[in-house]
């Protein structure tokens, strides 16, 4: 067999798995195109005025491009309170440092239900301003906030415990508060720093916006990885054409 022949497998093998390599690597950057015109449209959302919060007729269109966009909506708060684990780094308030987004169930004028992010205590706070902080107040009102889409936990997610949870699973905090989950919105609203309690806590407007894009990481990846199989196959194949007692002759 001839040393052309011998590398005609190789080489469709090579110019398959180039293909493939090629196009994970443009549907990145397909992707990454798609992530920063979502987070500009998140970033202009955020600044605008509020809108109606989606009602139940329009939960199934609700999608990534919904998250944090600047919503208000009428009610009652409920009785009851669950808390998210959250270590708040670089506070927009006076308050940070490891404790807990304090939520609860709101009640709207038309009957269902939301988990609204009253704003962030620590973990440190004494009981007495915890029993304090953690009651909601009464009466109707209209809030203002960023609507914020639920989480699923993962295999690494701690499972929650005493009504604490380390992912903002708006179905399991409403199913724990005895909310019905036909009437429970699939998000929650951060509110606005505003509606922070003149005690000062929860102290609301912590919102932490933030997407992860790791797109043209991974597009380099598969990129450089096409880039070193033809490198590779190059080297295979003047191996093959040119073998090395050949060249020392």
């Amino acid at each position: 067999m001839g040393p052309y022949k011998k590398l005609i497998i190789p080489a469709l093998a090579a110019a398959a798995a180039l293909a493939v390599l090629l196009k994970l690597g443009f549907w990145q950057l397909d992707r990454l195109a798609w992530k920063e015109h979502l987070i500009a449209q998140v970033e202009e959302g955020v600044s605008k005025d509020p809108v109606p919060a989606p009602r139940p007729k329009d939960w199934p269109a609700i999608g990534e491009e919904t998250d944090y966009r600047h919503v208000e909506v009428t009610g009652r708060f409920a009785e009851g309170a669950v808390f998210y684990y959250i270590a708040l780094s670089n506070p927009q308030g006076p308050v940070g440092g490891p404790g807990y987004m304090v939520y609860a169930p709101f009640t709207t004028a038309d009957g269902w239900t939301v988990l609204v992010n009253r704003g962030f205590i620590t973990m440190a706070i004494p009981p007495d301003l915890k029993a304090e902080a953690i009651t909601a107040p009464q009466g109707e009102m209209q809030l203002t906030g960023l609507l914020r889409l639920s989480e699923k936990p993962n295999w690494t997610t701690a499972a929650p415990a005493d009504g604490v949870w380390f992912a903002r699973d708006t179905a399991a905090m409403g199913e724990f508060l005895g909310v019905s989950e036909t009437r429970l919105a699939p998000y929650s609203i951060d509110l606005d720093a505003a509606f922070t309690p003149p005690s000062g806590l929860p102290e609301a407007g912590e919102t932490i916006v933030r997407f992860k894009n790791d797109h043209l990481g991974y597009a380099l990846t598969w990129f450089g990885l096409a880039a070193t199989l033809v490198g590779v196959f190059l080297t295979y194949a003047a191996g093959v054409l040119w073998p090395r007692d050949r060249r020392q002759v």
